[in-house]
């Protein structure tokens, strides 16, 4: 069985000036990055907005499992399916991190026959966005610094600096670090942490701002700190925010990649959904769907994150609207739900798969009841699955009110997802009642309890005293109508990873709260979530090479 990278190497890729006329952009409107990819030009929108809108379809899943769910190769499977099917697609993903492809979890490109290409570049440094957004958020953390070395005049707190350095990385030593510490010209004594940064306020600023005016005012929004006597500091105080807007002016364009297949696919933005909020860009987002009859695009992680997230927040601040919802699930990933070691899922056991479903069917639940939004549980199928496992699947999913479809996608690319893709099509046309968890006017701690009750299924929520002092004081700074942004393991509904299925039974602890006035939302941080991961015993990077004429193995 050939790798993913093996896939990709051997994949015959159209020009991207060809794939682009697929959705009617001609080679003016593309700014090239090589051969196979593309930023889309600023005046394209300028153009195109007035066009009506196609139909918007999320693609989420269930608690991931290191069994592994696919959501990614299904999003392009479906893409590469409805294409088949004579329908104009585009898929719509985030950008990949290199911290988790060389740590442990590996790239975000799909796999097997449904992945995005060129699957190296986009996997490593792609078009520079990543980098951009890392040297626009250590400037102004720069910044901040040379303030306090230069006399403070805004009378900064030290200790009350909230704005983190990142990297992207996987780095621990990173975690908690002491800087300054080079006399009197190495700056001011001080303890910092530095982030991943897809974690960090300016991936999110960036990915939720409408274009290059919109996320220059973002960027000057970002609460940098607070001064002695309490007061927020802002970025615009410390004549940042042009600055910044200069190093991302390429990085806020979409970038125009394709499938296996030679689908179109924006691939823009990389925000975490554990710790931000897991969506690919509003400009790219917005732009998809003015091009194409089906967008096609994925929220990180299960439904209670990504999902909620992508609802509550990209969908309430763009005045997006979603018309239906695919939800992927693996039978080895719900054993494992079941009970089931990963040595164990390759025997079929119904009794733990009928357990293990519980994730499954509150997942399309809360879609189906809460967002009010018409779903199908599509079923990526795994060699091991038995014909067994597979009917008790679609029969427990019937018996919730919704269907169940095999998305054999990793294997035969779009071939494998066309049934998935002609219920798509029939599921955009049901009847919805589309809602957000909670309203606007809601407190802050109100939209929170929200959340935890109504997605996560916990009987409460309790707030560490500095949580409720910020709480407290960031509704009376404004942030009261802002959405909420939960930092929780993707492992479980519940903020302890070993809590598996659909726990019940349970409070959640919110132990900090932190604003992202760019972004425009508010971060509970919840359980031993972390903003900086590490890396594993053995990283992926071990195994990643590349030989003498550039030819690069290992990825994954």
């Amino acid at each position: 069985m050939l790798s993913d990278i093996a896939i990709a190497q051997r994949a015959r890729l159209e020009p991207i000036t060809k794939v682009a006329e697929q959705i009617g952009l001609g080679p003016d409107d593309l700014e090239l990055y090589g051969k196979y990819k593309a930023k889309v030009a600023s005046h394209v929108w300028k153009r195109v907005k007035s066009n009506p809108d196609g139909r918007l379809i999320l693609v989420t899943a269930i608690s991931p499992t290191p069994a592994g769910e696919g959501k990614t190769t299904v999003t392009v499977g479906l893409g590469q399916a409805m294409a088949r099917i004579g329908k104009r697609a585009v898929i719509a993903l985030r950008e990949p991190s290199l911290g988790p492809a060389f740590g442990v979890k590996g790239g975000a490109a799909g796999g097997g026959y449904s992945q995005v290409v060129p699957m190296e570049e986009i996997n490593l440094h792609f078009t520079g966005d990543s980098h951009a957004i890392t040297s626009a958020n250590n400037l102004l953390a720069a910044m901040i610094d040379n303030h306090l070395h230069q006399g403070n005049a805004l009378g900064i707190d030290p200790r009350q600096i909230t704005f983190k350095r990142v990297i992207d990385m996987n780095d621990r030593a990173l975690r908690s670090i002491v800087m300054g510490l080079g006399g009197k010209n190495g700056g001011v004594p001080r303890q910092e942490e530095f982030m991943i940064t897809p974690a960090s306020e300016v991936m999110a600023t960036l990915c939720l701002a409408e274009d290059l005016a919109d996320l220059k005012r973002r960027c000057g929004e970002i609460i940098v700190g607070y001064t002695y006597s309490g007061e927020p500091v802002r970025a615009r105080q410390l004549k940042a925010e042009g600055a910044m807007a200069a190093l991302l002016k390429e990085a806020i364009k979409p970038n125009l990649v394709q499938t296996l297949e030679n689908t179109p696919a924006f691939v823009h933005g990389g925000p975490f959904a554990n710790i931000a909020h897991g969506c690919n860009t509003v400009a790219a987002t917005r732009l998809a769907l003015k091009l194409a009859d089906y967008v096609i695009t994925e929220a990180g992680f299960g439904a209670d994150l990504g999902a909620e997230k992508f609802i509550d927040i990209k969908c309430r601040l763009a005045g997006l609207r979603p018309d239906g919802v695919v939800v992927v699930a693996t039978i080895r990933s719900l054993k494992m739900h079941g009970g089931l070691k990963k040595d164990e899922l390759a025997r079929e056991d119904l009794d733990a798969l009928r357990r293990g479903s519980a994730n499954l069917l509150r997942h399309l639940r809360n879609v189906r009841e809460v967002f009010g939004l018409p779903a199908v549980v599509a079923i990526n199928r795994f060699a091991a699955d038995t014909d067994d496992e597979i009917r008790l699947i679609k029969e427990l999913v019937e018996e919730a009110g919704s269907t169940a479809v095999l998305a054999d996608v990793h294997a035969h690319g779009g071939e494998g997802g066309v049934e998935l893709a002609r219920r798509v099509v029939e599921l955009v046309e049901e009847p919805k009642d589309f809602r957000f968890v909670y309203d606007d006017d809601d407190s802050l701690k109100t939209k929170i309890e929200k959340v935890a009750t109504r997605i996560y299924g916990a009987d409460g929520v309790d707030f560490s005293r500095e949580a409720s002092r910020m709480l407290k004081k960031l509704q009376s700074e404004g942030f009261g109508r802002a959405p909420v942004c939960i930092a929780k393991t993707q492992y479980s509904f519940s903020d302890d990873p070993k809590k598996l299925g659909a726990p019940t039974g349970w409070r959640l602890t919110v132990r900090e709260v932190r604003p992202s006035a760019g972004a425009g939302f508010v971060v509970a941080i919840t359980g031993e979530i972390m903003t900086m991961p590490g890396l594993p015993p053995v990283p992926a990077a071990e195994g990643i090479d590349v030989d003498e004429d550039g030819m690069i193995t290992g990825l994954f």
